[in-house]
Parts: C-alpha cells; structure tokens; sequence
C-alpha cells in the first residue's frame, strides 16, 4: 500500500459500499475496495439471492466491476464486513475470491487488508491468504 492515506481510504471506501449489500438472507453485508495498478478503485457489496449459488461476494462484484472497465492489473483488495450492519470481526475473503484475485494480480505483492476500522485492520500479500496457489501463466 503506497500510505497510510490511501490505506484509510480504501477501508473507507469498503465500509461505506457495505451498506449497498443485498443481504436478506444472511443479514451479513460485506464490502470491498479495489486498487488497480493504474490508481483507479473500484468497489463492491455482496448480493444474496433466494437461489444461494446465483448470488455473489463483494469481492468479487468489485473485481469484475474493474475488468470490466480494463482494468485487469490489482494491486490492493480491503474487506470489510459484518451482521446486521455491524463490524465485529475481521471478514476474509472466500476461497473462490482468494482465487479469482489470483487471476488479476502477481500473489507476491498484492496486498489483501481485512478491516474492522481505520485503525484496526490486518494486512497480508494474497500468497499468505492462498498458499501454492496456481494462475493464468501456469496454461
């Protein structure tokens, strides 16, 4: 992350998504922001769905958002998220977005930040998160 600035920000900006999030179902609102390598952020909130398997995380709203405006290089992915609009607890990524993070970025440098505040968060590279993991250049 370049500084502690863009660091608030972006937990800022995953905190106030949180609230878009469609969550009937679970009552659990999950937002994200992303920074790609060009400086643009993109963010997202999850979608629930009466049919599980069609919703979809924030993170992962996010990420396509930003490939969908060619933006396909990641650079810093924040989450944040909780019950009932609350955050309690740290909100880690899914493994399905662990991976399809994976497919935008190099594992060694991206950095995944799980936020509770702007002062309480935890701050890991996506190689901690999804070990050994495999992505585009290995086809």
């Amino acid at each position: 992350m370049e500084n502690k600035n863009q660091m608030e920000h972006l937990i800022e900006c995953a905190l106030e998504v949180r609230k878009q999030a469609y969550a009937p179902y679970s009552k659990f609102q999950v937002g994200c922001s992303v920074l790609c390598e060009d400086g643009r952020i993109f963010t997202g909130c999850n979608i629930e769905n009466v049919s599980y398997p069609a919703g979809l995380c924030a993170e992962r709203v996010a990420i396509f958002k930003a490939v969908s405006e060619g933006a396909k290089k990641l650079k810093s992915i924040v989450v944040a998220g909780g019950k009932e609009g609350q955050v309690r607890d740290f909100c880690y990524p899914c493994g399905m977005c662990r991976q399809v993070m994976r497919e935008f970025c190099d594992p060694k440098t991206l950095t995944v930040v799980v936020a509770k505040s702007t002062r309480e968060y935890k701050v890991y590279t996506l190689d901690q998160l999804l070990p050994e993991s495999f992505g585009p250049e290995t086809f």
